[in-house]
């Protein structure tokens, strides 16, 4: 139901109620919940509740996600990962967060990044689920994806969407709980299809590889394995190119794991957070 796809208590406020911004829990640390392509803050819902018991867990809705997407969105708008950091940074304007811990799933993990670039002094930690610089592979850099076989994908989302949905979903999260897999399927439902080629086009060709050695805040990698998004050799890279960056390999398998293992990631969450 969509009344139920959110967590916590809603937070008033013009970019607060534009990205369905809720709160729960209470303490002197801050920490922001940002979920990757395809869901929404629901994503969180078996992992952000532990961490409300000893700090202010804020979880929102990126541009383009969740079941109530205004009718008048344009996707267009958001032509970059950057339009999406800037939210990120007017949204902590907004709620008067002058420092927060930020753990972002997939593409959270970009958009974690240029934020924490852009203003480093708002940032006491990143934490990224499965993140990644760039997607597609290039000379000498194993991304996970061919130019060819991205286009074909993208031709598959835009012709058949409800297809695509029922093939991917499986290959995201291939194994763990069931349930995982229909919530996962039910999030891609929720989006318009043209909104979600769009997006997922923008993503697939975003390369931020240039600017992690600029990235000066405490960073830890979780990495699970098996992911269909990400190999191991693009994580162990941004390992490389951010400073005293911590990579950590989650016992969980999918791109999903906050999904499909949410112990496993309240586990590697409690053990790093600082």
């Amino acid at each position: 139901m969509v009344q139920d796809y959110r967590i916590g208590q809603e937070v008033t406020g013009k970019r607060a109620s534009r990205h369905h911004v809720h709160a729960q829990g209470s303490g002197k640390d801050t920490l922001i919940f940002s979920h990757g392509f395809g869901t929404d803050q629901s994503a969180w819902s078996a992992v952000a509740p532990h961490f409300a018991e000893r700090a202010r867990c804020i979880l929102f809705d990126l541009p383009g996600a969740g079941p109530l997407l205004p009718e008048d969105f344009d996707a267009r708008l958001y032509g970059s990962i950057a339009g999406y950091a800037d939210d990120l940074l007017n949204l902590l304007d907004e709620l008067e967060i002058e420092k927060c811990r930020y753990i972002g799933h997939s593409v959270s993990g970009m958009i974690g990044l240029l934020a924490a670039i852009e203003a480093p002094h708002r940032f006491d930690q990143l934490l990224l689920l499965n993140a990644s610089a760039r997607y597609l592979n290039d000379t000498s850099y194993v991304g996970g994806f061919e130019k060819a076989a991205l286009e074909h994908l993208l031709g598959e989302m835009a012709r058949n969407y409800h297809g695509w949905v029922a093939g991917f979903t499986p290959q995201a999260i291939p194994s763990g709980r069931p349930e995982a897999v229909s919530e996962f399927a039910a999030s891609l439902l929720a989006m318009r299809p043209e909104v979600s080629v769009q997006i997922s086009r923008m993503i697939f060709q975003t390369d931020i590889r240039t600017l992690l050695p600029h990235v000066h805040v405490p960073t830890v990698l979780l990495q699970s394995r098996d992911d269909i998004a990400v190999p191991p050799e693009a994580s162990r890279w941004m390992a490389q190119q951010i400073e005293d960056a911590e990579l950590v390999w989650i016992d969980a398998q999918g791109h999903l794991p906050h999904l499909s293992a949410p112990d496993a990631i309240i586990e590697a969450l409690d053990e790093r957070l600082h």
